[in-house]
């Protein structure tokens, strides 16, 4: 379960560097010209800086609960005390996972 976990991670952290350099020189760069190429993203049409930044933070929030997954499922297991998780430490990943959901929240709903 681990393994599959850090391989989903990867994969969504690899996606988001993909995503952002993309979309960042798309945006403010300049023009890719992929119309109808079959490899272009869905997504690339509509991008804006706004529509960039919700993305960004959708990704995060992903990343972010895939480590806290992680954590629980560790800090869960019989040996969780070679693991080193305390219910402190446990806490403030789940309020810095909080923060970022919060954030996302506040930059969906303060753009157009």
């Amino acid at each position: 379960m681990m393994s599959v976990l850090a391989l989903i991670d990867v994969v969504m952290i690899s996606n988001l560097l993909v995503m952002v350099i993309v979309g960042g020189y798309e945006t403010f760069v300049s023009r890719l010209e992929l119309q109808g190429h079959p490899d272009e993203p869905e997504w690339l049409g509509h991008v804006n800086a706004s529509v960039l930044k919700i993305k960004l933070a959708m990704a995060i929030i992903g990343i972010s609960s895939i480590a806290l997954l992680r954590t629980f499922i560790e800090a869960g297991n019989l040996g969780s005390n070679r693991a080193g998780f305390t219910e402190t430490g446990v806490m403030w990943q789940v309020l810095i996972h909080l923060t970022f959901v919060v954030s996302a929240i506040g930059i969906a709903t303060s753009t157009d």
